[in-house]
C-alpha cells in the first residue's frame, strides 16, 4: 500500500469520525436541554437493560449513549490505522494517542455525568473534553488529507497583509471560540438561558450586576460580542491569504457567526426550546470547526513559501 493510500483512508476514518463527534456534541444538547439527562439513572446500561423501554426521554439518552459508543468504535479504529502506518505515525501518532486518551476521560465524565447525578461541573467538564476530542479528530483529518495528496506549488501570494500574519489572528479567534462554546454550556448546565428575558437589555437594564445566573448570562453574551468582532477581522484579514479555502472560510465563518447571533437572540425571545438551543450549540460547533480549518490552511499556506525557497537552496547547493 502506498503512503498517500494509507493517508487517503486515514483521512476519510478521521472525517467520519469527526462527523459522528458533531454529531453526539449535537444530541448531549438535546439530551440536556429536553431533560433527559438521568432517565437512565444507571451506566453503562439504562434500568438495568441492554435494550430501553419505549419512553421519549429513555430512548434520547439512550440513543445518546449508542451514538457515543460508535464514536469510540471509529477513535479506537482510526487511532489502530495510523499507529500501524510506520511513516504516518511519526506524523500522526501523538494526535491518535491524544484522541483515545481524551475518549477515556470523556467516557468516565460521562458516568460521573449519571452518577453525580448532572452536577453542573461534571457536564460543563463533559461538553469541555468534547470539543478538545472534535477538535483532535478534525486536525488528525486535516493533516492526513495534506498527507494524501501530492506536493504542488504554494499560489502566488495576494496584496495585502503577509500571509504569515493571518495564522495568529485566526488562531485567537479559534480560541475565542472555543471558550464561548464552554460559556454556552456553562449558561445551559446552571440553567441561565432565561436568567435574561429580554435582548439586547438584561431585565431592562444594559448593564446587570454579574451575579448568579444573570452574570452568567451576561458574560455569555458580551463573550458573544467580542467573538463577532473578531469574526468580521477574520472575515476581512481571510480575504488577503493566497488560499481560495482560507477566503471562502473567511466568508462562511462570518455568516455563521450571524447566524448564531440570530439562533441566539431567538432562543432568548422564545423562551430556550430544546430544538432553538440544539441548533444553537450545533452553529457553534461549527465555527469552530471553520476557524481550526482555515487557520490550519492559513497556517501551510505562510509556511509554504519559505519550504520552497528552502529546498531551491539545498537544490543549488
Amino acid at each position: 500500500m502506498t503512503s498517500a493510500h494509507a493517508y487517503r483512508i486515514a483521512s476519510r476514518l478521521g472525517l467520519a469520525t469527526t462527523l459522528l463527534m458533531f454529531g453526539l456534541i449535537v444530541v448531549g444538547s438535546v439530551v440536556r436541554t429536553t431533560g433527559s439527562g438521568l432517565a437512565c439513572p444507571d451506566w453503562p446500561l439504562c434500568e438495568g437493560r441492554l435494550f430501553p423501554r419505549f419512553e421519549s426521554h429513555v430512548l434520547t439518552e439512550w440513543f445518546h449513549r449508542l451514538l457515543a459508543l460508535l464514536v469510540s468504535l471509529m477513535v479506537v479504529s482510526t487511532a489502530g490505522w495510523v499507529l500501524a502506518q510506520g511513516p504516518m505515525r511519526r506524523q500522526l501518532g501523538g494526535l491518535a494517542v491524544l484522541a483515545v486518551g481524551l475518549l477515556l476521560v470523556q467516557v468516565l465524565l460521562g458516568a460521573l455525568t449519571v452518577w453525580k447525578l448532572l452536577n453542573p461541573a461534571v457536564v460543563s467538564g463533559h461538553l469541555a473534553v468534547a470539543l478538545l476530542l472534535f477538535s483532535t479528530l478534525l486536525t488528525l483529518t486535516l493533516l492526513a488529507q495534506r498527507g494524501s495528496e501530492a506536493a504542488s506549488p504554494p499560489a502566488p501570494a495576494s496584496p495585502g497583509a503577509p500571509s504569515s500574519a493571518l495564522p495568529a489572528t485566526f488562531a485567537i479567534a479559534t480560541g475565542l471560540a472555543f471558550v464561548q462554546c464552554l460559556l454556552g454550556g456553562l449558561v445551559s448546565t446552571n440553567h441561565a438561558g432565561l436568567a435574561c428575558p429580554d435582548w439586547p437589555t438584561c431585565n431592562g437594564q444594559w448593564f446587570p450586576p454579574l451575579e448568579g445566573q444573570v452574570g452568567l448570562q451576561m458574560i455569555h453574551r458580551w463573550g458573544a460580542y467580542l467573538l463577532t468582532l473578531v469574526m468580521m477581522v477574520v472575515a476581512a484579514r481571510a480575504r488577503t491569504s493566497p488560499d481560495p479555502g482560507v477566503r471562502a472560510g473567511g466568508r462562511m465563518a462570518a455568516v455563521l457567526t450571524l447566524a448564531q447571533i440570530a439562533l441566539g437572540v431567538s432562543a432568548v425571545m422564545l423562551g430556550v426550546p430544546p430544538w432553538i438551543s440544539a441548533l444553537h450549540l450545533a452553529n457553534a460547533v461549527a465555527i469552530l470547526a471553520m476557524l481550526l480549518t482555515i487557520t490550519y490552511r492559513a497556517t501551510v499556506a505562510s509556511a509554504a513559501p519559505a519550504r520552497v525557497a528552502l529546498d531551491a537552496g539545498l537544490a543549488a547547493s
